[in-house]
């Protein structure tokens, strides 16, 4: 049976990652390498931090290529918070290149149009216009975010899910083939957060 790679690239405690995919009703393995991409039916890239010295511990760990193959293959790639940023080209954070697997920048939470950096705490999911049925569990949901930068991608079709922050509506969540990406995390929101993630699951035949 082949499992759910969740990658370890020393970018946050996977522990809670592995507990809540376990409990969605999937196999998880903590993998640190590609030589184990090839047992996994999807990939989940967490991740909490630095978006240059995330960057770093992926060339490090010769893991860049590998992902982007595994994606431009429509393989199932879940990106959790930092995971998800990643995808994207590059980020006001810093000054390395992103996995560019998706168009689009990640910008500071700007003091001027929210309450507080970061946004720590629950926050309701909007969905937009492009968001699937498939993927209902997402709509109005409550979850948890911890992040100071967010999403803007050049294109809005990919965009599930928004939440209102101060002033900002803020992308929360994407959906792209088989790519989804979520600003928030679900490994720590609760039952909401599980539903999601088995929805995530099944979705892309991962259970």
């Amino acid at each position: 049976m082949k499992y759910i790679g969740i990658i370890d690239y020393q970018m946050g405690n996977l522990h809670s990652v592995y507990k809540a995919v376990e409990k969605a009703g999937g196999l998880p393995k903590i993998i640190t390498c590609a030589k184990d991409f090839s047992k996994a039916s999807m990939l989940i890239l967490p991740g909490v931090g630095s978006f240059d010295l995330a960057v770093d511990k992926l060339k490090e760990l010769k893991l860049i290529v590998p992902i982007q193959s595994w994606i431009k293959a429509g393989k199932p790639f879940l990106g959790i918070c930092l995971g998800l940023q990643l995808l994207f080209e590059k980020s006001e954070e810093g000054k390395k290149q992103g996995l560019s697997i998706l168009k689009g920048t990640i910008i500071k939470l700007n003091s001027t149009y929210v309450y507080n950096i970061p946004h720590m705490g629950w926050n309701q999911l909007h969905t937009t216009p492009y968001a699937i049925s498939d993927l209902n569990s997402l709509s109005n949901k409550w979850v948890y975010f911890v992040h100071s930068y967010y999403v803007i991608p050049k294109d809005l079709y990919i965009e599930s899910t928004f939440i209102k922050y101060g002033q900002l509506n803020i992308l929360s969540s994407i959906h792209y083939r088989n790519i989804l990406g979520l600003q928030f995390h679900p490994e720590k929101s609760g039952y909401s957060g599980l539903l999601i993630l088995r929805q995530a699951l099944s979705y892309y035949n991962c259970l």
